[in-house]
């Protein structure tokens, strides 16, 4: 029996004919379906359990003190080294001219310790000239014989025993006084190293009460008032880095059979749309799956398992000119799309770790302080270079 295909009224005719086109469309699309996978889907592994991640430096403060002024709020976007939060100063500049006065008193009694000295070599010389003529005058009387009464004899030798103590005493203020002088110049006296330490601290305490940002980046989190009083560590806003951002890609464990460090990585967001496409590396793998890491670990080894595909992060570096021109915020999702057909890379990432932020550096040495501490010894004449 044949069929007439071309005869479209019949409706067994024209169910072959749908049933035979649906049929080829399905092999076109296996077809289709099977060189994808075998020529390029296999080597690619993706997830969108993916996030922006970034560091989030808190600023806080490291003096007790009341908030006399605020230069930054949410949203602003801040360079490193710019004022953010000034503190009253009031008991820091008081504290800041008690050292100031502490470190000249010190160079003063340092320059009276060496004072001392000198009068005790004078001291010194005197009491050894006594002993000399002393000691002469015993002689001569002791040579004399009968002519010299033995009561005047016995004068001439107590007077040489008072003048052995006299040069006894005579060294030893000597002594006392070299101690607090002797082998170092003004500044270098451990007592005027001390009172330079006790200026610097304050130095450190009032630079304190100055906060300044220690990064490029975009204030958020920021919950002090002006007026507010503060306690030390108290935490006053946060600056984000948004020229430093990378990706916390969650892939699960059969995912990372093929994965390896530099592989490249094709990152979409929600923010930009399809229009805009990020392109970075992989930086490394994580250490442990997300749940090994939770505040509540799974307890594997007790009561009844079901087993639970886990996942691993994965840290994905991207191109700072990319992140540039569209900046990413911490915490938005993503879509990554990680190209791992060349497996010639590491397992485990050999890069050693580096600080990526970092903050203003103390002013304890810093020029200006440096040249106040040489006025003040100057100024109250601790020029001469060392002691004897």
């Amino acid at each position: 029996m044949k069929y007439d295909l071309t005869n479209t009224d019949d409706p067994g005719t024209r169910r072959r004919l749908l049933f035979t086109i649906l049929g080829v469309v399905v092999l076109i699309g296996v077809i289709i379906f099977a060189l994808y996978w075998f020529l390029y889907a296999q080597y690619f592994e993706s997830t969108d359990d993916a996030y922006v991640g970034g560091n989030i430096v808190s600023i806080t403060n490291r003096e007790a003190g009341t908030v006399l002024a605020l230069h930054a709020d949410n949203t602003q976007s801040v360079r490193r080294g710019q004022l953010l939060v000034e503190l009253d100063p009031a008991s820091a500049d008081v504290a800041m001219q008690a050292a100031e006065a502490n470190l000249a008193r010190m160079v003063r009694q340092v320059r009276g310790n060496d004072a001392k000295a000198s009068s005790g070599r004078a001291q010194l010389a005197s009491a050894r000239a006594q002993l000399a003529q002393a000691e002469s005058n015993y002689r001569r009387r002791a040579s004399a014989g009968i002519a010299v009464s033995g009561e005047e004899l016995s004068n001439a030798r107590d007077a040489v025993t008072v003048a052995k103590a006299a040069v006894s005493t005579a060294q030893g203020g000597l002594d006392q006084a070299l101690s607090q002088v002797e082998g170092a110049s003004v500044a270098n006296n451990p007592d005027v190293l001390a009172a330079i330490a006790q200026l610097r601290a304050a130095a450190i305490v009032e630079g304190h009460l100055r906060l300044s940002s220690p990064v490029d980046g975009v204030i958020a989190q920021r919950t002090v008032q002006i007026g507010q009083q503060l306690a030390p560590g108290t935490p006053l806003m946060a600056v984000v880095p948004l020229s430093d951002v990378w990706i916390d890609a969650n892939f699960k464990e059969g995912q990372l059979q093929r994965m390896r460090v530099g592989q490249p990585v094709t990152v979409s967001t929600d923010i930009y749309g399809g229009g805009v496409t990020f392109h970075g590396k992989v930086a490394g793998l994580g250490a442990g799956s997300g749940s090994a890491f939770a505040l509540l670990p799974p307890q594997n080894a007790s009561g009844n398992w079901i087993k639970i595909v886990q996942r691993v992060p994965v840290r994905i570096a991207l191109d700072p000119k990319e992140v540039s021109n569209h900046p990413l915020r911490v915490g938005l999702s993503v879509a990554a799309f990680v190209d791992v057909r060349d497996t010639s890379g590491a397992l485990v990432s050999s890069r050693i770790g580096t600080t990526t932020v970092q903050g203003e550096p103390g002013n304890t040495g810093g020029p200006a302080i440096d040249a106040l501490i040489a006025r003040i010894i100057a100024a109250n004449g601790g020029g001469r270079a060392s002691h004897p």
